[in-house]
């Protein structure tokens, strides 16, 4: 099982928890929304349940909900700048396909 960050993205996520002393961690999942069923959320996490996942990379801690993880293992997150515009992107390996906007994905009935 892995999640895999881009040094942008590692950077990006640093600057948020510096700024949020209290914090544990990124939080990186996944929730039904959009028109093709699944939307990403990175959120800082202020505490780590039960049946979460910690992954440690290069200094910044993901805390993944393990309902989550079949969804988005193996995706490469992404931080990218273009004009006035800043968003997180994600390379995911598991989606089937996007919704045109590019805010939601899905995936095989399986997963």
């Amino acid at each position: 099982m892995s999640i895999q960050l881009t040094e942008a993205a590692r950077q990006r996520m640093q600057d948020y928890l510096s700024k949020e002393p209290s914090a544990v961690g990124v939080r990186f999942g996944i929730k039904r929304t959009g028109c093709s069923g699944y939307g990403y959320t990175v959120d800082v996490a202020d505490a780590i349940a039960e049946n979460d996942l910690v992954i440690d990379q290069d200094g910044v801690r993901l805390i993944v909900d393990r309902k989550s993880l079949p969804f988005i293992d193996g995706t490469e997150v992404d931080f990218q700048r273009q004009g006035l515009n800043a968003t997180f992107v994600f390379r995911n390996p598991n989606a089937t396909g996007e919704c045109g906007c590019g805010e939601s994905f899905t995936v095989a009935p399986a997963a």
